[in-house]
């Protein structure tokens, strides 16, 4: 598993600001290691934002991204205490889901 997703969720006057940063490689498919040998493709395909059960943000990504992707983003609601889930999957399945109190 990766490590936990940086994230950061501020509320101020019925705003609530939001910036995260994923921890993953984003291997596009294209790159050599050292010995010649093709690197496989490994990225991020699907990221989701959930304030309580609204979905405040949906994201496809692809091979275009760079390594440990960083977001930021607003979303009105959301008060101090509230919770932000964020998930994501790549596309070997493997995924991660990490929450945030907003503050």
């Amino acid at each position: 598993m990766t490590n936990p997703t940086r994230i950061r969720a501020i509320a101020k006057d019925g705003i609530t600001e939001v910036r995260m940063r994923m921890s993953h490689d984003m291997e596009t498919g294209q790159r050599r290691s050292a010995s010649g040998e093709l690197i496989p493709a490994h990225f991020i395909t699907s990221v989701t934002v959930r304030h309580k059960d609204r979905v405040v943000l949906a994201a496809e990504f692809s091979t275009s991204v760079s390594a440990n992707p960083s977001l930021a983003f607003r979303f009105e609601g959301g008060a101090k205490g509230d919770e932000l889930s964020v998930s994501w999957v790549d596309n070997r399945g493997e995924g991660r889901s990490d929450t945030v109190q907003i503050a």
